[in-house]
């Protein structure tokens, strides 16, 4: 534990960023995860998830989650996914 007054704050606002950081993470693969669960079933929301998980991904490319050529290899793969 440090002892510095600003370690101290620096500490809890790394652990507030790091709750923040996962929040976001998480939701990206759930979006993720419920379009290809939706691709699989052969849902009617298909198109719709799609717009979600696409936008959950450029979200986490723009806060700096995910790397940008992560982020593009994602939304290619759901690309091809809904092509099919």
């Amino acid at each position: 534990m440090p002892n510095i007054k600003s370690a101290i704050k620096r500490v809890s606002t790394n652990n507030v960023a790091n709750e923040r950081n996962a929040r976001q993470r998480a939701a990206m693969r759930t979006a993720i995860k419920k379009f290809e669960t939706a691709v699989t079933m052969n849902a009617e929301n298909v198109e719709e998830l799609y717009v979600k998980a696409s936008s959950a991904i450029d979200k986490a490319r723009t806060k700096g989650l995910i790397h940008k050529n992560k982020a593009s290899r994602n939304k290619s793969r759901l690309a091809s996914k809904l092509g099919k």
